[in-house]
């Protein structure tokens, strides 16, 4: 099985630019690519899912085991010829300053997979050599196998960094994109931008296709991942065997919500769902005989006046609610079911209003980072003083909120409540993958089949 990992120095150097043109490049030679992303981000898969065809899945080994990793990695890997991983931020940057816990060296090494390094090459040449000679001896167990330039300006810049990353360094330069806009991704307020959204077109992916075939060196590629020496893996988050239906979810899925781990929805379809999608700012109805709703992140504060105008799929989803059907929501989705969602202006508009909380953006006040939570209560996916990691990234902030009915108790920063927990509705700001805690999919399945099962006696149990 082969499989790389392109990783960067830093943030900001091209990993996402590299990863899907060299996932598209590949898929054009007929291969059967499928990408992965390290950490916890649902944006960058985005690109990856338009470049193969094939869903781009999370492997974060920080908020997953090495054996949950493992066996993400080879159950997705089935019937696929190569495996593409991008990286998170710089390749040895993770959730601690001191061990590479949560970085892509850390899964790369999991992984046995060789590294491409990605090296921002516009303002440098023989010193580029330095940064190489750096990140190869960092961590010696670790295969460095190639780098790509991005960013060069001439042939002749080409080759002054060639030889000097090869000279000093014996790592060898599998190629480059050259400094040009009309090869960079569109960005805003929280990173790239996701293409559900449509700022993307086929013809910049055949732009970037193209180049990548005329500049990075495919065969050579191809051979170092073949150097891949992948961990093999027992089931431990899916059932041996696919569970037949006993429930239907309906999973938020439309411009302003879109933010879901692929590996989350599989575990709950393997344990039993029917996910049926649905759209918040078009659908005026839930779809039928649902027993249960799942609402993930995204970004509502631009969809605000759309997700408003809607009002009867928001008076739908609050009745629902009432009625004790599960439903799970995070971040984006706990804006939503809010009182009232403050958009980028400062204007305010009516949401679901099922949480007695208000939404505001508040661009000097980023949340980001890694999370570990307690539950206060037992609630549609955990039980009272389970602990879970996840993850936070947003620049919103709740209004009037109180510790009543709080989901967690997150651990760190001296720790403090966050969320919300009420019967069978939860929404946190925290989102979770549901391959951290293996009891997570199955439980939230069968609490949404219970309901079904009590609302068809009528509300016996």
């Amino acid at each position: 099985m082969k499989a790389i990992v392109i990783a960067g120095t830093t943030s900001g150097v091209g990993k996402t630019t590299v990863a899907t043109g060299l996932m598209g490049a590949l898929a054009e030679q007929g291969l059967r690519v499928q990408p992965f992303k390290a950490g916890p981000d649902y944006i960058d898969p985005t690109y990856h899912t338009w470049a193969t065809g094939e869903p781009s899945r999370n492997l974060d080994t920080w908020l997953l085991s090495g054996e949950a990793v493992a066996e993400l990695f080879n159950r997705a890997m089935a019937g696929k010829d190569i495996a593409v991983i991008e990286g998170v931020m710089g390749l040895y940057d993770g959730r601690s300053s001191t061990n590479d816990e949560g970085s892509t060296a850390e899964l790369a090494k999991l992984l046995g997979a060789p590294v491409l390094l990605v090296v921002d090459s516009r303002k440098g040449a023989r010193s580029l050599a330095a940064m190489v000679t750096g990140y190869r001896n960092f961590d010696a167990s670790l295969k460095l196998g190639g780098v790509i330039l991005n960013g060069i300006g001439s042939d002749g810049h080409l080759e002054l960094c060639r030889a000097a990353i090869e000279h000093y360094t014996g790592v060898p330069v599998l190629g480059y994109l050259p400094r040009r806009e009309d090869l960079s991704l569109p960005e805003r307020h929280l990173g790239l931008i996701p293409t559900v959204e449509g700022p993307s077109n086929q013809d910049f992916l055949k732009l970037l296709v193209a180049q990548c075939q005329a500049t990075l060196n495919i065969p050579r590629i191809l051979n170092l991942s073949a150097q891949a020496t992948l961990p093999p893996a027992e089931p431990r988050l899916f059932p041996r065997e696919e569970r037949p239906a006993v429930t239907r979810i309906a999973v938020a899925r439309d411009r302003a919500f879109s933010f879901y781990y692929q590996d989350s929805l599989d575990l709950l379809q393997s344990w039993g769902a029917e996910l049926v999608p649905f759209s918040p700012l078009q659908d005026t109805n839930l779809p039928p005989d649902i027993s249960g709703i799942y609402i993930g992140g995204g970004f509502p504060e631009l969809y605000a006046v759309e997700l408003a105008g809607n009002r009867p799929i928001r008076q739908i989803i609050k009745r629902a609610a009432r009625r004790g059907m599960p439903l799970y929501a995070e971040c984006g989705g706990l804006m939503y079911l809010g009182k009232s969602l403050g958009d980028l202006d400062g204007n305010e508009y009516s949401m679901v209003g099922i949480i007695p909380v208000s939404s505001q953006i508040d661009r000097p006040r980023l949340s980001l980072g890694y999370r570990t939570v307690e539950a206060l209560s037992d609630g549609p996916i955990l039980r009272r003083g389970e602990i879970v990691r996840g993850h936070e990234f947003h620049w919103s902030v709740l209004k009037n909120k109180t510790n009543g009915d709080s989901a967690y108790r997150v651990l760190e920063k001296g720790g403090y409540n966050e969320g919300f927990q009420k019967a069978n509705l939860l929404a946190s700001y925290i989102h979770l993958h549901l391959g951290s805690w293996p009891p997570m999919a199955p439980r939230f399945v069968e609490n949404c089949r219970r309901f079904r099962e009590c609302s068809q006696n009528g509300g016996r149990r």
